[in-house]
């Protein structure tokens, strides 16, 4: 049964989302409401921590430093709030979880970072792939349904 529910989560699931590592540095582009009015609010930030991953509803932990107080956001990575998500950096780390990185200065917490043109471009090969695999499936379905339909008349 649970194996059921999470393959139903994953169906329904309409965006598509980087590979996440603790370490990339990312853009959340958010919908904000306003009382009648909706905007678009980006925040950038340090990824420290993802929980979660195996579950259908992962969820990330995003920390920057804005005028000088550190500002965490907690977000499930396919809530229909949040717009896109980009990978602008990715640091060499060797933790899972960077929590450490809270009690650090601002130039203590400079790490080495990776070239970020590799990982796009084979994310991008991967979500390409992925929905060429589902367009089959899905103009077979079509298939069977114009059959099934001309079968009933």
């Amino acid at each position: 049964m649970r194996q059921e529910i999470i393959e139903f989560n994953k169906s329904q699931r309409v965006k598509a989302v980087p590979d996440l590592q603790a370490g990339d540095v990312v853009k959340i582009y958010m919908r904000i409401k306003e009382g009648e009015k909706e905007r678009t609010q980006m925040f950038e930030g340090l990824i420290i921590a993802i929980s979660a991953r195996q579950s259908s509803s992962p969820k990330i932990t995003v920390r920057k430093v804005s005028h000088g107080v550190g500002v965490e956001l907690i977000l499930p990575v396919y809530s229909p709030n949040i717009e896109k998500i980009e990978l602008v950096k990715r640091a060499k780390v060797r933790r899972a979880k960077l929590y450490y990185v809270r009690s650090l200065t601002a130039k203590q917490s400079r790490m080495k970072y990776k070239d970020i043109k590799d990982y796009t471009q084979k994310d991008a090969e991967g979500i390409k792939n992925d929905t060429e695999a589902e367009k089959p499936a899905e103009e077979a379905k079509a298939e069977e349904d114009t059959v099934i339909a001309e079968s009933e008349q």
